[in-house]
């Protein structure tokens, strides 16, 4: 059972830019309610997904580097990253089937 990894400004370039698989990102806040909202569609696209697309967690609030450095104005912001590169970004909670929609495509 795969559990979205948690990322910080330090660790990013290494967990999320170096990493073999496409990454999804997703840059949230504890006081975020759509954050917590799509929190259980993240995690569950980490399960269904384990081996395909690695799922990871920055925290806006205690790593802005990250946030300030990918222009993130708003929360959730979540961005595919592939071989290092920004592929996809949606912003807001969405339907499951709507994230999927924009991520499969580049697995």
């Amino acid at each position: 059972m795969a559990n979205p990894l948690t990322v910080t400004d330090e660790s990013f370039d290494a967990d999320v830019l170096q990493s073999d698989l496409p990454v999804l990102l997703d840059l949230w806040a504890v006081w975020c309610g759509p954050c917590r909202a799509i929190a259980p569609i993240v995690e569950q696209i980490a399960e269904e997904y384990d081996g395909r697309v690695k799922v990871a967690r920055l925290d806006v609030d205690q790593n802005p580097g990250t946030a300030i450095r990918y222009g993130v104005r708003s929360i959730p912001t979540l961005i595919l990253f592939k071989n290092g590169q920004e592929v996809e970004r949606v912003i807001g909670a969405m339907p499951k089937e709507y994230l999927l929609a924009r991520v499969k495509p580049h697995l």
